[in-house]
């Protein structure tokens, strides 16, 4: 499902740009670091979906490019038909960021999508736009490319929110396998949530610099019975292709939040984007991560960033993660914990048995992934007391790093400028790992303390009372 939040920089009290969002899956996640990489020609990518999808069809190879980019991601281990690792999200060294968000097809769509289907699946053109994309509109165009040339493996519909330091883009992706897909341009005075996905009215009688659009999307539609442009000359891609709800209730809430805030004097603050991501009345034990992505113009890519929550933030607060970062702390990355087959593999060096793909040596350390879970379960044993209490915590250690965060950058601009770049991209390390780990230590702390409280006045409960956060769909 997810969600994904575009704020244009007319509305940002810094005059940035935002992409925030999260990933809502089930399995285990892991933050990576991935570095440019330079590949052989004739190289190709594995793309597509397996026989045992829901939308079944088969894996397929496509041409790999000479050089993919640096880029921070979050990776996950679990869709159904789906060859792991997964990806919905992040930044590349560009500037380009993307979130991956759900956005369901008419029925008579996903009933026709066949099911020999090839191409590249979702997470694959989520992965493909940040290692290949320089601009956000590149990425629209990417993402038509490869469906026009290989196909598209849908799940039942999809959408991508894909941003930059100038425009933002919507695309979706519709089943059916006839390459049907649309996108919106969003710009400097747009607010845009999708959770779903959505695109509305669509101008076919002249090229309009705001939308791009599939070869067939409007002929298919005629040839349905779908649309008939002798009556419009505005094609809703939601009510012709989609579910016909176009914003759903969560979107149109948190839109018009977004928008009300917008309007204050200091207009839309960092910590504004945070309270979006983390409300309770959109994140929940669902949401896997999340992230935030200031997009404004960077002289030097080691220094863009993303905030990252290892789970949903009500859990977890949001730390930044520069581009120039080396690696993340082994505590972060991919663990046994919520991993899909794990509980079938052993750790070990016997040959003869089923091996872990996890690492011993990190399967060694704390599962940041367990630790913030068990303290959202130990919150929602009670979390009309202990929601504000660590919520309040959280946004005590983003004050502290959002002002920090203004000091590393000038350092480390002032180590690049006097030629130790090195010893920035160093100093840059440091910082990230030394607050990820302290944010995990901290949740550590908290668990045991909740768990302390909750076994002395309440106990533990199969169901928890008051009932959990209802949350706005």
């Amino acid at each position: 499902m997810s969600y994904a939040l575009y704020i244009g920089k007319n509305h940002t009290s810094d005059g940035a740009p935002y992409l925030g969002g999260y990933g809502d899956e089930p399995s285990s996640h892991w933050l990576e670091i991935v570095p440019r990489r330079q590949h052989a020609p004739g190289a190709t990518v594995t793309v597509g979906v397996t026989a045992e999808s829901d939308f079944p069809g088969s894996l397929s190879e496509i041409p790999q490019v000479t050089e993919t980019a640096r880029h921070i991601r979050v990776n996950y281990s679990y869709f159904r038909g789906v060859p792991a690792p997964l990806t919905n999200g992040g930044l590349n060294e560009h500037g380009v960021a993307a979130r991956d968000v759900w956005s369901p097809s008419r029925p008579e769509l996903n009933a026709m999508t066949p099911s020999t289907q090839n191409g590249p699946n979702y997470s694959d053109l989520s992965r493909l736009v940040l290692e290949r994309a320089r601009t956000a509109r590149e990425g629209v165009e990417l993402i038509g490319e490869l469906t026009a040339r290989h196909g598209h493996s849908t799940y039942g519909g999809n959408s991508h929110l894909i941003a930059d330091a100038d425009e933002a883009w919507v695309v979706i992706e519709f089943s059916g396998g006839q390459g049907l897909w649309a996108a919106e341009r969003l710009g400097p005075d747009s607010i845009r949530a999708s959770r779903p996905g959505y695109i509305g009215e669509i101008p076919i009688t002249d090229s309009h610099p705001d939308f791009l659009y599939s070869p067939n999307l409007v002929t298919f539609a005629v040839e349905q019975g779908w649309f008939d442009p002798k009556k419009s000359g505005l094609f809703n891609a939601n009510l012709i292709y989609g579910d016909g709800q176009y914003r759903w209730a969560g979107v149109t809430w948190i839109e018009d939040e977004m928008t009300a805030r917008s309007k204050r004097p200091g207009k839309i603050s960092i910590e504004d984007i945070v309270w979006a991501i983390r409300t309770p009345k959109l994140t929940g034990d669902t949401a896997g991560y999340g992230q935030i992505v200031p997009l404004g113009r960077q002289q030097h890519s080691e220094l863009r960033v993303l905030w990252h929550t290892q789970i949903g933030s009500l859990a977890a607060p949001f730390v930044p993660i520069y581009m120039g970062v080396a690696d993340v702390p082994e505590e972060f990355k991919q663990h046994r914990y919520l991993t899909a087959g794990e509980s079938a593999r052993f750790i070990d060096m016997r040959k003869s048995q089923a091996l872990s793909i996890v690492p011993q040596q990190i399967e060694a350390t704390r599962s940041a992934a367990q630790v913030f879970r068990r303290l959202l379960y130990v919150m929602l044993q009670n979390h009309d007391v202990y929601l504000p209490e660590v919520t309040s915590v959280w946004e005590g250690v983003e004050r502290k790093l959002f002002g920090l965060h203004g000091g590393v950058i000038r350092a480390v601009e002032a180590l690049i400028a006097a030629g130790k770049t090195e010893l920035g991209l160093e100093y840059l390390t440091y910082f990230s790992q030394t607050e990820l780990l302290n944010s995990l230590d901290l949740a550590e702390t908290l668990a045991d303390a909740l768990e302390a409280r909750t076994r002395a006045l309440h106990g533990f409960k199969p169901w928890p009372t008051p009932a959990p956060i209802e949350q706005i769909w």
